[in-house]
């Protein structure tokens, strides 16, 4: 079977659907990789996944540019011939859907900025999303959502028939591989692991940072994502910043309390690695964030843009080791319904499952 995945950012791909495409090839799947070129476009065919790009401008709202991006999207899933498009992140999903192919799958990762801010703009393309949805998804075959929230407000709306909608939390997680380790440095160092953008809780971080910043070392890493509405440049004041790396266990070995004071997420895949790796999390109460920790089992859950309280959480944390290590074992625990092997095969079974071969459709 012929399997092409689609989205607009080649790192999103790499970062969190790499495993199940390994799996796929294992199974005998041919699998391609459609987006535009980026830092890790050709590493993909290391592993024997097909990359094709085409160009797209994230942040366009040009009719004229968006029907170009779909023609030229056509054309490449034309040469490819696949049984079945998988495509992650608004406008590939909608782009997915509007080229007339009988086997598509929708990812939906998480609703992002629109969903989070009430202004005018964001009500509007908000609507426009929904709206999107709701005319493009009649003939797409499966509409994956990674938490429940997402998946609800869908169906609340009407958007979708719930027996299009189906709930697959996140991309997995390699439980192996993010395994505890033992710390090397006995400093106290608090981590947060996100795009720099607004959304993330950066602001949030940095503030609760200066509120502690005699009572930990304080850590980021993430790059800044030019290509986001709430990019932005932060000062590092009493943060020590790393920008982008990919040794991600090794860093998060030496973390004693991880952070992310997110806007909404899909199923954050950093708190997923933190928690495998017996690190207690605090984090806000907001889709996604929720899916992954229990208040007071595996850490704290915080209000959103609430630097306070969030400097509040992790004080305890600081000044409790025991209760680190309570929330830590809990979460080792919880992160396993999380397993990669546990997640990929619930795709392949949604793979499988649609009879989506050429011959078929």
């Amino acid at each position: 079977m012929k399997i092409a995945f689609i989205s607009h950012l080649d790192l999103n791909l790499y970062l969190f659907r790499l495993p199940i495409m390994k799996e796929l090839i294992k199974n005998n799947y041919e699998v391609y990789v459609v987006c535009p070129k980026g830092k890790v476009f050709d590493k993909f065919r290391q592993f024997g996944i097909k990359a094709i790009s085409y160009d797209i401008d994230r942040a366009s709202l040009n009719i004229i540019k968006e029907l170009k991006t779909i023609k030229n999207i056509k054309k490449v899933i034309t040469q490819i011939n696949p049984d079945i498009i998988h495509s992650f992140m608004h406008k590939p999903n909608l782009y997915a859907n509007l080229i007339g192919h009988k086997c598509v799958i929708n990812t939906i990762t998480g609703l992002g900025s629109f969903f989070i801010y009430n202004d005018l703009k964001s009500r509007i393309i908000r609507s426009l999303i929904l709206l999107g949805y709701k005319i493009t998804t009649k003939n797409t075959k499966k509409i994956v959502f990674q938490n429940s929230d997402d998946l609800k407000l869908f169906l609340d709306k009407n958007i979708i028939p719930k027996t299009k909608a189906v709930l697959i939390k996140g991309s997995g997680i390699d439980t192996n591989l993010f395994k505890p380790v033992k710390k090397k440095d006995k400093k106290i160092v608090v981590l947060m692991i996100a795009r720099v953008i607004r959304d993330k809780g950066v602001e949030e971080f940095i503030k609760a940072a200066e509120l502690l910043k005699d009572k930990a070392e304080f850590w980021y890493v993430g790059e800044i994502d030019n290509g986001s509405r709430s990019a932005f440049k932060p000062d590092w004041k009493n943060i020590k910043y790393f920008g982008f790396k990919d040794n991600i266990k090794s860093i998060l070995a030496e973390c004693d309390i991880f952070v992310l004071p997110s806007y909404r997420e899909g199923i954050p895949r950093t708190l997923l690695e933190a928690a495998s790796m017996q690190k207690p999390i605090v984090t806000t109460n907001t889709a996604g964030c929720k899916d992954v920790v229990e208040d007071g089992k595996n850490g704290f859950l915080v209000p959103i843009k609430d630097h306070v309280t969030l400097a509040k959480k992790i004080k305890i944390l600081i000044d409790n080791p025991s209760l680190r290590e309570k929330f830590a074992k809990y979460g080792r625990q919880k992160v396993m319904q999380f397993d990669i092997k546990i997640i990929i095969q619930k795709y392949i079974d949604l793979y499988e499952g649609l009879d989506c071969r050429r011959d078929n459709v």
